[in-house]
């Protein structure tokens, strides 16, 4: 086998494990992350895991990297698709709702367990937690911005509080659609994101009907 060849192998294998380990995470959190049972969930010996990470901190943090690529991939990209403005803000939360709803990861989000799980607990793994946290939230910022700079949302209309209100009924989805009604959980969401827009937006037919 040529070293390309073996390079391709190892970032297949790489990326399956850490593919497992970021649905393991988003059940039991970046703690409970252990060697054996991602060995037997990728089909990989133990020490297979040493050739790709010297401990469990670096597994840790690149599981946060992983999960952050497939974020992007999963609801950032088919945002990005829809015009600029109030219809892409509100095309980001819609495909947040899709991504729970799609059962893409077992525990819902990934960054919900982690968040709660690291957030008084000081490192390397806290920081790039807190950094991805902070980079979505500057996301939705940025398109809240854009759509009043297109005159899509009201002069005077608030980017970080917007931003956040939106963020918080996403992040409610993941509670309430796990131990309530998942169904009905998805349509407040939807729903309580759309009003707000709309109440907001000068031409509301941009907007789907409630």
């Amino acid at each position: 086998m040529t070293n390309d060849g073996r390079r391709l192998r190892g970032m297949r294998s790489r990326e399956a494990i850490l593919e497992q380990a970021v649905g393991l995470a988003s059940v039991e959190g970046l703690d409970g992350l252990s060697l054996g049972r991602l060995a037997t969930a990728t089909g990989l010996s133990k020490s297979g895991f040493f050739a790709h990470w010297a401990g469990k901190e670096q597994l840790q943090l690149d599981a946060v990297g992983w999960a952050t690529r497939q974020w992007t991939e999963h609801v950032v990209a088919p945002a990005l698709r829809a015009p600029a403005g109030v219809r892409r803000l509100f095309a980001l939360h819609e495909a947040r709702l899709k991504f729970y709803s799609d059962g893409v990861l077992p525990g819902g989000c990934f960054f919900f367990t982690v968040q709660a799980e690291f957030d008084d607990r000081p490192g390397p793994v806290r920081d790039r937690v807190a950094q991805a946290a902070a980079e979505w939230q500057a996301f939705i910022q940025r398109q809240v911005t854009e759509a009043i700079t297109l005159g899509e949302l009201a002069e005077g209309t608030d980017p970080a509080q917007l931003a956040y209100e939106i963020d918080a009924l996403g992040e409610m989805v993941i509670i309430h659609s796990r131990l309530h009604d998942g169904a009905h959980s998805l349509t407040h969401a939807r729903r309580a994101v759309l009003q707000r827009l709309r109440a907001l937006c000068p031409d509301p037919t941009l907007l789907p009907e409630d």
